[in-house]
């Protein structure tokens, strides 16, 4: 079980595995079909043109020191003897490797997953059309009965019907003490479940009235929102007393964090109130690689945050800081040394070096342009309002994302 993704599955080493699903971008498609492997052993030194309006052939950077796609996704190989079972299958690329395929996509293992339990390398939270191809960690679909489905959000594994109806509890109710009666069900609708559903996990079934079976989680009875007007909404969780149901849950970010309510809804702050903001970036290689990493080039993003100058990069984005002796009690949100200068890692009594907050092993800011809590005059810089080179706020909840 993953902090930020729930169960996922791993090889023997408990390295997360990984997929590449094709992915349509501006110009056409990248990532994998079905089948057939795309990333192999070679160094890419030309843009793909797939994201307008930057056109193919422009040399890439760094390439005396690029990756190739395989440098950084590592294919998990077929060992001698070894046969397909279930969705797991064998592909064949065309340099001759025998690689493992889960629901006919390649799988990979990511060089930025240190640990078990890792998911450095990507995310099963969706994505726009503006961001580049992004690599999946997969797993066990989650245990819930066939009534329901879960969604990888923000704060976990949001438990929904299948419908993507958000379904809720309310505190202190349970099979012996229902509270929602009355008025209360002119907003709240009991999820009934039909005479042959049985409970599975963490569901439940308890009996609201005679001949009716109410669904329930962890012995909480739960219920839909009439307000929650379209698929995965959260209108309800602002109800006092009413909470959404997760099948899990992320950690929660290092004490010293706030959450700040704006205009749109609410973000993750310093301790200052100084919203936070997460920077991503893709490159437009045909192997749609990273470029948000410290150990990535870090070009792309000096280009959004300084015209190139790490200094005025400095003065606009500025690091969170970290005490020396700070830690978050959990593997999403660390405290690491960084070249301001450069923007990569560095170590402990460098000069010049700094202690700072990193969220998945990458760096957060505050920006320049915030003066009072609530502020997001940050959110959305850069390419693509900041969803294929740039930066965009730590969301709580997004009113306009449906509280994503």
């Amino acid at each position: 079980m993953t902090e930020l993704e729930g169960a996922v599955f791993t090889d023997e080493a408990g390295h997360t595995l990984y997929t590449w699903p094709q992915h349509l971008l501006r110009n056409g498609y990248s990532g994998e079909q079905k089948g057939r492997i795309e990333c192999y052993d070679i160094v890419r030194t030309k843009t793909a043109g797939l994201m307008s309006p930057y056109p193919p052939g422009v040399l890439l950077p760094e390439l005396d020191t690029r990756p190739s796609c395989t440098d950084l996704w590592r294919p998990v190989l077929v060992l001698e003897g070894a046969e397909p079972i279930g969705k797991w299958s064998i592909v064949e690329g065309q340099d001759g490797r025998r690689q493992w395929a889960y629901d006919e996509q390649p799988v990979y293992t990511s060089h930025l997953d240190q640990e078990p339990g890792d998911t450095t390398g990507g995310t099963k939270r969706r994505y726009g059309g503006e961001g580049a191809a992004a690599r999946n960690p997969i797993g066990p679909p989650p245990r819930v009965p066939p009534a329901f489905r879960v969604m990888t959000t923000a704060h976990g594994g949001l438990v929904m019907t299948r419908d993507a109806r958000s379904v809720y509890i309310l505190n202190g109710e349970s099979e012996g003490q229902i509270r929602c009666t009355g008025d209360c069900l002119d907003s709240w609708q009991p999820l009934t479940a039909p005479a042959l559903a049985r409970g599975d996990g963490l569901f439940s079934l308890v009996e609201r009235s005679p001949g009716v079976r109410q669904w329930a989680f962890r012995g909480q009875p739960l219920y839909t929102y009439s307000l929650d007007s379209g698929e995965d909404w959260m209108v309800g969780s602002d109800v006092s007393g009413w909470s959404n149901v997760y099948l899990w849950e992320t950690p929660e970010p290092p004490e010293e964090f706030t959450a700040q309510d704006t205009i749109a809804g609410q973000v993750l702050a310093d301790a200052q109130g100084r919203t936070i903001y997460l920077y991503s970036c893709g490159d437009d290689s045909i192997d749609q690689l990273g470029c948000d990493h410290p150990t990535d080039p870090q070009v792309y993003r000096l280009a959004i945050c300084g015209r190139g100058d790490p200094e005025v990069c400095q003065e606009n984005w500025h690091y969170v800081p970290a005490k020396d002796d700070a830690e978050s009690g959990s593997r999403a949100w660390r405290a690491v040394w960084i070249d301001p200068m450069t923007g990569r890692f560095s170590d402990a009594g460098v000069e010049g070096a700094m202690r700072v907050w990193a969220y998945r092993d990458r760096p957060v800011y505050t920006y320049f342009l915030d003066e009072k809590p609530g502020d997001v005059r940050g959110d959305a810089t850069g390419e693509w309002r900041g969803g294929r080179n740039g930066l965009k706020a730590y969301w709580i909840r997004n009113a306009y994302f449906r509280g994503q």
